[in-house]
Protein backbone atom coordinates (compact mmCIF):
# COMPACT_ATOMS: atom_id res chain seq x y z
CA UNK A 1 0.00 0.00 0.00
CA UNK A 2 2.96 1.99 0.12
CA UNK A 3 2.32 4.99 -2.02
CA UNK A 4 3.85 5.80 -5.29
CA UNK A 5 0.99 7.56 -6.93
CA UNK A 6 -0.05 9.08 -3.25
CA UNK A 7 -0.55 12.50 -4.84
CA UNK A 8 -3.20 11.04 -7.67
CA UNK A 9 -4.78 8.95 -4.94
CA UNK A 10 -5.51 11.65 -2.16
CA UNK A 11 -6.70 13.71 -4.62
CA UNK A 12 -9.21 11.02 -6.12
CA UNK A 13 -10.27 9.90 -2.56
CA UNK A 14 -10.79 13.45 -1.29
CA UNK A 15 -13.42 14.31 -4.37
CA UNK A 16 -15.34 11.55 -4.37
CA UNK A 17 -15.44 12.19 -0.20
CA UNK A 18 -17.13 15.92 -1.24
CA UNK A 19 -19.06 14.56 -3.97
CA UNK A 20 -20.61 11.70 -1.25
CA UNK A 21 -21.33 14.91 1.24
CA UNK A 22 -23.53 16.86 -0.95
CA UNK A 23 -25.38 13.67 -2.65
CA UNK A 24 -26.85 12.88 0.97
CA UNK A 25 -30.81 11.62 0.57
CA UNK A 26 -33.08 12.25 2.83
CA UNK A 27 -34.25 10.40 5.80
CA UNK A 28 -36.41 6.71 4.95
CA UNK A 29 -39.44 6.87 6.80
CA UNK A 30 -39.99 3.45 9.07
CA UNK A 31 -43.53 2.37 10.13
CA UNK A 32 -43.66 0.29 13.05
CA UNK A 33 -40.76 -1.62 12.16
CA UNK A 34 -41.49 -5.54 13.43
CA UNK A 35 -37.78 -6.97 14.56
CA UNK A 36 -37.01 -10.56 13.42
CA UNK A 37 -33.78 -12.43 12.50
CA UNK A 38 -33.89 -10.84 9.16
CA UNK A 39 -34.26 -7.06 9.84
CA UNK A 40 -31.71 -4.99 8.48
CA UNK A 41 -29.49 -3.45 11.30
CA UNK A 42 -29.23 -0.24 9.46
CA UNK A 43 -32.63 -0.02 9.08
CA UNK A 44 -33.42 -0.77 12.49
CA UNK A 45 -30.84 2.06 13.87
CA UNK A 46 -32.40 4.37 11.58
CA UNK A 47 -35.61 3.54 12.58
CA UNK A 48 -34.32 4.30 16.25
CA UNK A 49 -32.90 7.61 15.39
CA UNK A 50 -29.43 7.20 14.22
CA UNK A 51 -28.14 9.53 12.14
CA UNK A 52 -27.96 8.32 8.47
CA UNK A 53 -24.14 7.19 6.97
CA UNK A 54 -22.68 9.40 4.39
CA UNK A 55 -22.58 5.93 2.12
CA UNK A 56 -26.47 5.44 3.03
CA UNK A 57 -28.26 4.36 -0.58
CA UNK A 58 -31.77 4.58 -1.47
CA UNK A 59 -31.19 2.11 -4.35
CA UNK A 60 -30.04 -0.63 -1.26
CA UNK A 61 -33.15 -2.46 -2.92
CA UNK A 62 -32.70 -2.47 -6.66
CA UNK A 63 -31.91 -5.97 -7.70
CA UNK A 64 -30.52 -5.19 -10.75
CA UNK A 65 -27.80 -2.63 -9.61
CA UNK A 66 -27.27 -5.57 -6.55
CA UNK A 67 -26.43 -7.52 -9.62
CA UNK A 68 -23.93 -5.31 -11.40
CA UNK A 69 -22.27 -4.86 -7.63
CA UNK A 70 -21.77 -8.62 -7.18
CA UNK A 71 -20.05 -8.95 -10.89
CA UNK A 72 -17.81 -6.04 -9.89
CA UNK A 73 -16.84 -7.33 -6.22
CA UNK A 74 -16.55 -10.87 -7.71
CA UNK A 75 -15.76 -10.43 -11.15
CA UNK A 76 -13.85 -7.38 -11.15
CA UNK A 77 -16.50 -6.28 -14.16
CA UNK A 78 -20.30 -6.34 -15.32
CA UNK A 79 -22.50 -5.26 -18.43
CA UNK A 80 -22.72 -1.61 -17.77
CA UNK A 81 -25.67 0.79 -18.76
CA UNK A 82 -24.78 0.72 -22.26
CA UNK A 83 -25.46 -3.01 -22.10
CA UNK A 84 -21.38 -3.45 -22.71
CA UNK A 85 -19.24 -5.37 -20.88
CA UNK A 86 -16.86 -2.75 -18.69
CA UNK A 87 -13.46 -2.65 -18.35
CA UNK A 88 -11.63 -4.53 -15.61
CA UNK A 89 -11.60 -2.24 -12.70
CA UNK A 90 -8.05 -3.83 -11.85
CA UNK A 91 -5.98 -6.44 -14.03
CA UNK A 92 -4.72 -7.94 -11.80
CA UNK A 93 -7.12 -8.67 -8.65
CA UNK A 94 -10.69 -8.85 -7.51
CA UNK A 95 -11.99 -8.02 -4.22
CA UNK A 96 -12.95 -11.48 -3.27
CA UNK A 97 -9.20 -12.03 -3.63
CA UNK A 98 -8.52 -10.18 -0.01
CA UNK A 99 -12.01 -10.20 1.07
CA UNK A 100 -14.67 -12.81 1.98
CA UNK A 101 -18.12 -11.81 1.22
CA UNK A 102 -19.77 -14.00 4.10
CA UNK A 103 -20.11 -13.62 7.81
CA UNK A 104 -16.74 -15.23 8.89
CA UNK A 105 -16.79 -14.94 13.03
CA UNK A 106 -18.96 -16.83 14.82
CA UNK A 107 -19.14 -13.48 17.61
CA UNK A 108 -19.27 -10.54 16.06
CA UNK A 109 -17.74 -8.49 19.01
CA UNK A 110 -14.55 -10.93 19.40
CA UNK A 111 -11.97 -11.12 16.50
CA UNK A 112 -10.77 -14.79 16.75
CA UNK A 113 -8.62 -16.22 14.11
CA UNK A 114 -9.05 -20.06 15.58
CA UNK A 115 -12.50 -19.51 15.35
CA UNK A 116 -12.11 -18.01 12.05
CA UNK A 117 -10.18 -20.60 10.74
CA UNK A 118 -12.91 -23.68 11.76
CA UNK A 119 -15.86 -20.89 10.20
CA UNK A 120 -13.22 -21.04 7.22
CA UNK A 121 -13.10 -24.72 7.44
CA UNK A 122 -16.97 -25.31 8.37
CA UNK A 123 -18.07 -22.91 5.23
CA UNK A 124 -15.27 -23.50 3.12
CA UNK A 125 -14.37 -19.80 3.59
CA UNK A 126 -10.76 -18.64 2.26
CA UNK A 127 -8.98 -17.33 5.60
CA UNK A 128 -7.80 -14.12 4.20
CA UNK A 129 -5.85 -10.45 5.00
CA UNK A 130 -8.57 -8.77 4.34
CA UNK A 131 -11.66 -8.31 6.97
CA UNK A 132 -15.10 -9.48 5.22
CA UNK A 133 -17.37 -7.32 3.38
CA UNK A 134 -20.19 -8.92 5.00
CA UNK A 135 -21.44 -5.87 7.25
CA UNK A 136 -19.04 -3.81 5.88
CA UNK A 137 -21.96 -0.47 5.50
CA UNK A 138 -22.35 -1.14 8.88
CA UNK A 139 -18.85 0.21 10.64
CA UNK A 140 -18.11 3.42 11.17
CA UNK A 141 -14.28 3.33 10.78
CA UNK A 142 -12.26 1.44 7.80
CA UNK A 143 -8.10 1.56 7.63
CA UNK A 144 -8.00 1.79 11.50
CA UNK A 145 -5.73 0.73 14.26
CA UNK A 146 -2.21 0.23 12.68
CA UNK A 147 -3.07 0.95 9.33
CA UNK A 148 -3.74 4.46 10.60
CA UNK A 149 -0.43 4.39 12.40
CA UNK A 150 1.72 3.22 9.54
CA UNK A 151 0.22 4.74 6.65
CA UNK A 152 -1.43 8.30 7.99
CA UNK A 153 -2.33 10.58 5.13
CA UNK A 154 -2.60 8.10 3.04
CA UNK A 155 -5.62 6.37 4.51
CA UNK A 156 -6.60 8.96 6.81
CA UNK A 157 -9.39 9.93 4.34
CA UNK A 158 -10.58 6.45 3.93
CA UNK A 159 -10.63 6.08 7.65
CA UNK A 160 -14.13 7.52 8.30
CA UNK A 161 -15.64 7.28 4.96
CA UNK A 162 -15.88 4.11 3.14
CA UNK A 163 -16.83 5.37 -0.30
CA UNK A 164 -13.33 6.54 0.65
CA UNK A 165 -12.07 3.17 1.82
CA UNK A 166 -13.37 1.62 -1.07
CA UNK A 167 -11.51 3.99 -4.04
CA UNK A 168 -8.40 3.41 -1.80
CA UNK A 169 -8.10 -0.08 -2.42
CA UNK A 170 -9.56 0.03 -5.98
CA UNK A 171 -6.77 2.12 -6.87
CA UNK A 172 -4.02 1.86 -4.60
CA UNK A 173 -4.25 -2.01 -3.80
CA UNK A 174 -5.58 -3.30 -6.21
CA UNK A 175 -3.73 -1.24 -8.69
CA UNK A 176 -6.52 -0.51 -10.88
CA UNK A 177 -8.73 2.20 -11.30
CA UNK A 178 -10.81 4.73 -9.75
CA UNK A 179 -15.09 3.01 -10.22
CA UNK A 180 -17.62 5.50 -12.29
CA UNK A 181 -20.67 6.31 -10.19
CA UNK A 182 -22.81 4.29 -11.23
CA UNK A 183 -20.26 1.42 -10.22
CA UNK A 184 -19.84 2.49 -7.06
CA UNK A 185 -23.58 2.81 -7.02
CA UNK A 186 -23.59 -0.86 -7.95
CA UNK A 187 -21.79 -1.94 -5.48
CA UNK A 188 -22.76 0.08 -2.50
CA UNK A 189 -26.14 -1.46 -3.56
CA UNK A 190 -24.64 -5.03 -3.47
CA UNK A 191 -22.70 -4.09 -0.39
CA UNK A 192 -26.05 -3.33 1.81
CA UNK A 193 -27.23 -6.46 0.47
CA UNK A 194 -24.61 -8.41 2.68
CA UNK A 195 -25.28 -5.86 5.47
CA UNK A 196 -25.54 -7.38 8.99
CA UNK A 197 -29.31 -8.42 10.07
CA UNK A 198 -30.41 -8.47 13.44
CA UNK A 199 -30.49 -12.30 13.62
CA UNK A 200 -26.56 -12.35 13.17
CA UNK A 201 -25.83 -10.13 16.26
CA UNK A 202 -27.39 -13.02 18.95
CA UNK A 203 -29.29 -10.82 21.15
CA UNK A 204 -30.99 -12.56 23.53
CA UNK A 205 -34.82 -11.94 24.15
CA UNK A 206 -34.49 -9.09 26.31
CA UNK A 207 -32.74 -7.34 24.59
CA UNK A 208 -35.28 -7.81 21.47
CA UNK A 209 -38.30 -6.44 23.48
CA UNK A 210 -36.16 -3.68 24.86
CA UNK A 211 -35.88 -2.89 21.27
CA UNK A 212 -39.20 -3.35 19.67
CA UNK A 213 -40.51 -0.93 22.62
CA UNK A 214 -38.77 1.82 21.59
CA UNK A 215 -39.54 1.22 17.73
CA UNK A 216 -43.42 1.09 19.03
CA UNK A 217 -42.96 4.24 21.37
CA UNK A 218 -41.48 6.45 18.47
CA UNK A 219 -38.99 9.00 18.66
CA UNK A 220 -35.08 8.69 18.64
CA UNK A 221 -33.46 6.47 21.28
CA UNK A 222 -29.91 6.74 21.75
CA UNK A 223 -29.32 4.20 24.15
CA UNK A 224 -31.02 1.91 22.25
CA UNK A 225 -29.16 2.91 19.48
CA UNK A 226 -25.73 2.38 21.29
CA UNK A 227 -27.03 -1.11 22.55
CA UNK A 228 -27.56 -2.48 19.12
CA UNK A 229 -24.13 -1.30 17.90
CA UNK A 230 -22.38 -2.97 20.73
CA UNK A 231 -23.27 -6.14 19.27
CA UNK A 232 -20.53 -5.60 16.48
CA UNK A 233 -17.53 -4.29 15.93
CA UNK A 234 -17.40 -0.51 14.75
CA UNK A 235 -14.08 -1.34 13.16
CA UNK A 236 -12.00 -4.13 12.41
CA UNK A 237 -9.00 -4.34 15.06
CA UNK A 238 -6.31 -4.41 12.78
CA UNK A 239 -2.63 -5.03 14.91
CA UNK A 240 0.72 -5.16 12.84
CA UNK A 241 3.25 -7.53 14.45
CA UNK A 242 6.75 -8.06 13.12
CA UNK A 243 8.12 -11.30 12.42
CA UNK A 244 10.35 -13.10 14.73
CA UNK A 245 13.93 -12.86 14.83
CA UNK A 246 15.13 -15.84 12.74
CA UNK A 247 16.39 -17.09 15.73
CA UNK A 248 13.47 -17.06 18.13
CA UNK A 249 11.45 -19.13 15.65
CA UNK A 250 9.97 -22.18 16.39
CA UNK A 251 10.12 -23.34 13.37
CA UNK A 252 7.13 -25.16 13.89
CA UNK A 253 8.05 -27.40 17.09
CA UNK A 254 4.81 -26.57 18.83
CA UNK A 255 2.64 -26.91 15.86
CA UNK A 256 -0.24 -28.08 14.94
CA UNK A 257 0.02 -29.81 11.32
CA UNK A 258 -3.77 -30.60 10.81
CA UNK A 259 -4.28 -27.13 11.32
CA UNK A 260 -1.70 -25.87 9.53
CA UNK A 261 -3.00 -27.74 6.85
CA UNK A 262 -6.41 -25.78 7.11
CA UNK A 263 -4.06 -22.48 6.64
CA UNK A 264 -2.45 -23.74 3.56
CA UNK A 265 -5.44 -24.62 1.46
CA UNK A 266 -7.40 -21.67 2.66
CA UNK A 267 -5.20 -19.01 2.79
CA UNK A 268 -1.62 -19.84 0.58
CA UNK A 269 -3.46 -21.63 -2.06
CA UNK A 270 -6.08 -19.21 -2.50
CA UNK A 271 -3.74 -16.96 -4.25
CA UNK A 272 -0.65 -19.15 -5.05
CA UNK A 273 -2.31 -21.66 -6.92
CA UNK A 274 -1.55 -22.45 -10.67
CA UNK A 275 -2.84 -19.50 -12.39
CA UNK A 276 -3.78 -17.87 -9.31
CA UNK A 277 -3.05 -14.06 -9.03
CA UNK A 278 0.29 -14.23 -8.11
CA UNK A 279 3.65 -15.08 -9.89
CA UNK A 280 5.06 -17.43 -7.00
CA UNK A 281 2.92 -20.63 -7.18
CA UNK A 282 2.80 -23.17 -4.62
CA UNK A 283 1.12 -26.85 -4.95
CA UNK A 284 1.21 -30.43 -2.37
CA UNK A 285 4.39 -31.15 -3.87
CA UNK A 286 7.54 -31.99 -2.04
CA UNK A 287 9.56 -29.53 -3.68
CA UNK A 288 7.54 -27.03 -2.73
CA UNK A 289 7.20 -28.01 0.78
CA UNK A 290 11.01 -28.07 0.93
CA UNK A 291 11.45 -24.52 -0.58
CA UNK A 292 8.99 -23.14 2.29
CA UNK A 293 11.42 -24.73 4.66
CA UNK A 294 14.33 -24.10 3.47
CA UNK A 295 13.60 -19.91 3.91
CA UNK A 296 11.56 -20.60 7.05
CA UNK A 297 14.68 -19.63 9.23
CA UNK A 298 16.02 -16.79 6.70
CA UNK A 299 14.82 -13.12 7.63
CA UNK A 300 13.79 -12.69 3.63
CA UNK A 301 10.72 -12.52 2.15
CA UNK A 302 10.56 -16.06 0.89
CA UNK A 303 10.36 -16.99 4.46
CA UNK A 304 6.72 -17.80 5.97
CA UNK A 305 7.00 -15.59 9.07
CA UNK A 306 8.66 -12.83 6.77
CA UNK A 307 5.98 -12.78 4.02
CA UNK A 308 2.87 -13.43 6.27
CA UNK A 309 3.79 -10.67 9.00
CA UNK A 310 5.05 -7.78 6.29
CA UNK A 311 3.63 -8.72 2.77
CA UNK A 312 4.67 -7.14 -0.04
CA UNK A 313 4.16 -3.45 -1.36
CA UNK A 314 1.44 -2.85 -4.50
CA UNK A 315 4.18 -1.40 -7.01
CA UNK A 316 2.15 -0.12 -10.84
CA UNK A 317 2.50 -2.86 -12.85
CA UNK A 318 4.13 -5.56 -10.62
CA UNK A 319 1.70 -8.59 -9.85
CA UNK A 320 2.59 -10.48 -6.97
CA UNK A 321 1.36 -8.17 -4.19
CA UNK A 322 0.58 -9.73 -0.77
CA UNK A 323 -0.93 -7.93 1.99
CA UNK A 324 0.13 -8.82 5.55
CA UNK A 325 -1.58 -10.48 8.13
CA UNK A 326 -2.32 -8.68 11.36
CA UNK A 327 -2.59 -10.46 15.11
CA UNK A 328 -6.21 -10.24 14.46
CA UNK A 329 -6.46 -12.11 10.89
CA UNK A 330 -3.75 -14.70 11.79
CA UNK A 331 -2.02 -15.70 15.20
CA UNK A 332 1.45 -16.55 15.93
CA UNK A 333 0.71 -20.18 16.75
CA UNK A 334 -1.40 -20.34 13.37
CA UNK A 335 2.27 -19.57 11.91
CA UNK A 336 3.92 -22.04 13.97
CA UNK A 337 1.14 -24.70 13.10
CA UNK A 338 1.45 -24.14 9.35
CA UNK A 339 5.09 -24.34 9.69
CA UNK A 340 4.65 -27.79 11.44
CA UNK A 341 2.35 -28.96 8.31
CA UNK A 342 5.18 -27.31 5.85
CA UNK A 343 7.88 -29.78 7.81
CA UNK A 344 5.43 -32.94 7.41
CA UNK A 345 4.98 -32.56 4.17
CA UNK A 346 8.83 -31.81 3.16
CA UNK A 347 9.86 -34.49 4.96
CA UNK A 348 7.60 -37.42 3.09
Amino acid sequence: MKTIRFGFVAAVILMIGVVVKSQQQSLPSFTQLKIDAKTSVAELLLALGDEKPLHYTSQRNDTALIRQGREIIINGRTLGPNGEMSSRQSKYFNCVHCHNVEIEDPNLRISDPDARLEMAKSKNLPFLQGTTLYGIVNREHWYNYDYLKKYGSLVEPANDTLVNAIHLCAVECSQGRPLEKWELEAVMAYLYSIEFKVGDLQMNESVLTMLQSGLNAGGVHPDLITLVKSHYFLESPATFVKPPKPNARLLGKNGRPENGRLIYEHSCLHCHHNEGVTNYTLSYSKLDFKHLRKFAARDMHYSVYNISRIGTYALPGYKPYMPNYTKERMSDQQLEDLMAFINVEASK
